[in-house]
């Protein structure tokens, strides 16, 4: 039932309303491409600007007679708003257009019914799909408003319209327990990669920014990656080597768009939280899009609203590949710390530069080089084989052990408290270590 979408290329009327009492007005050329996504082929774009959506048919009366002439001129088989209609304001249009009438939502939900693959992202479309439909049911069934009449047909009093209404909500129901069992699955494998001290990094941006292209580039993974609008809907996770840190997991998720939704960001909370619970972000920015100052914003308050906005953040601007003479490059802010990096997922150029600023990034906060332990301190050695942290070991003439460790500050701490150490009590052969262990010690001092 919710699952039943039309042949590609349906012969579509797009529409586009400039509205001066609102800021949530949409960009017109994005539209153009969602439908284009969606299979629609346009036959015809109207635009106009209103103070306001008109109550009954969000047109105003002249709008509407040139939408029902482009209707019947092009013989169109559905009229698309890059705007949210209410369930009235979609009845009159049909019936006053002779036609099937769309609304922005309803554009990207069947988007995203097409992209759906896994039995969690089909899952998570039905609910958005459900949550959008139960208040337009009475579309459907207005022939059967009436009670159900006629030997063996009689029951509580109940209509259809009611039926169905019921069915719906023990339908939604059943959605939700099966995707908070989702949830809980996804939560036992992020306390898992905690346990084994694993950071987690996510992809997140606007759709179409090249985030599966640059996926695919690192993990040398066969994700789906097209230059279309949400060509990535289920979330894909591989294990990656970053230099200093060790094993990481790179997640890819799906991409935002403006005014996304609430009731598909409330769908698809199962998959972002990959992006909540990340220890970094990649915001993946499509550099040549004369947008992307305003994309960057809609992706903020998407984090925002899933409560990642706090989390850190590395911007990725991407496809410098379509820009004559760009060299990659990455940027570092008054600290040191890397806060952006150009590249080109494309063909690969930048790439190590990225792979560089990650685990300057997640290697702030471990710990690696080259320990000499005397034998006294063969407590705290077997601590450090205990936590995993030993990469390499030698012995010296003198009986030392040179271990070659690797570890999260946290835990190391965590071993100097239980041996009642000082951090500076440690040899390492690593001159900036040392600098960084004695300052260490200064701030427990306070």
């Amino acid at each position: 039932m919710f699952f039943d979408r039309p042949d590609s290329g349906e012969l579509a009327v797009l529409v586009h309303l400039e509205l001066s009492q609102t800021a949530l007005n949409n960009d017109p050329r994005e539209f153009e491409e969602l439908v284009l996504s969606a299979g629609g082929d346009p036959a015809d774009f109207i635009s106009g600007q209103r103070a306001n959506p008109h109550p009954k048919f969000f047109v105003g009366t002249g709008k509407l007679e040139e939408l029902q002439q482009a209707v019947i001129q092009h013989e169109a088989e559905v009229v698309i708003f890059n705007h949210e209609l209410s369930p009235s304001q979609e009845r009159n249009l049909e019936k006053a257009l002779g036609c099937r009438v769309l609304d922005r939502t309803g554009l990207i939900l069947d988007i995203f019914a097409q992209r759906a693959r896994t039995h969690e992202g089909k899952l998570q479309v039905e609910l958005a799909q459900l949550d959008h439909m139960s208040t337009r049911l009475i579309r459907g069934w207005t022939h059967l408003e009436r009670q159900k009449g006629g030997i063996g047909m009689r029951g509580p009093g109940e209509t259809q319209l009611e039926t169905d209404r019921r069915l719906l909500r023990v339908r939604i129901k059943s959605i939700h327990k099966r995707l908070d069992k989702v949830r809980k699955q996804r939560e036992q494998g992020r306390r898992a990669r905690s346990r084994a001290e694993i950071p987690t990094l996510s992809l997140v941006g606007y759709t179409n920014a090249g985030k599966s292209t640059l996926f695919n580039r690192i993990t040398d993974a066969a994700v789906y990656a097209e230059d279309q609008l949400f060509a990535t809907l289920d979330p894909t996770m591989r294990r990656i080597a970053v230099a200093q840190v060790g094993a990481a997991v790179l997640a890819d998720t799906v991409g935002f768009v403006s005014n996304l939704p609430h009731k598909l960001v409330e769908s698809f909370r199962a998959t972002l939280e990959e992006a909540a619970n990340a220890d970094l972000l990649l915001h993946v920015v499509d550099y040549v899009d004369d947008e992307r100052l305003r994309n960057m914003e809609q992706v903020s308050e998407v984090l925002e609203e899933i409560g990642a906005g706090d989390l850190p953040q590395l911007i990725i601007y991407n496809k410098i590949d379509l820009v004559e003479g760009f060299k990659p490059k990455l940027e570092r802010n008054a600290q040191g710390k890397p806060a952006a990096v150009w590249l080109s997922a494309q063909e690969g150029r930048g790439v190590d530069l990225l792979l560089e600023a990650i685990s300057d990034l997640l290697a702030e906060d471990v710990i690696h080089g080259k320990l000499s332990l005397k034998p006294q301190l063969a407590r705290f050695r077997a601590k450090l084989f205990e936590n995993n942290s030993v990469l390499n070991e030698d012995y010296l003439d003198d009986g030392s052990s040179a271990l070659e460790v690797q570890i999260p500050l946290a835990d190391l701490n965590r071993i100097l408290a239980s041996e009642n150490m000082k951090a500076s009590e440690l040899q390492f052969a690593e001159a900036s270590l040392m600098a960084k262990l004695a300052k260490l010690d200064q701030e427990e001092s306070f």
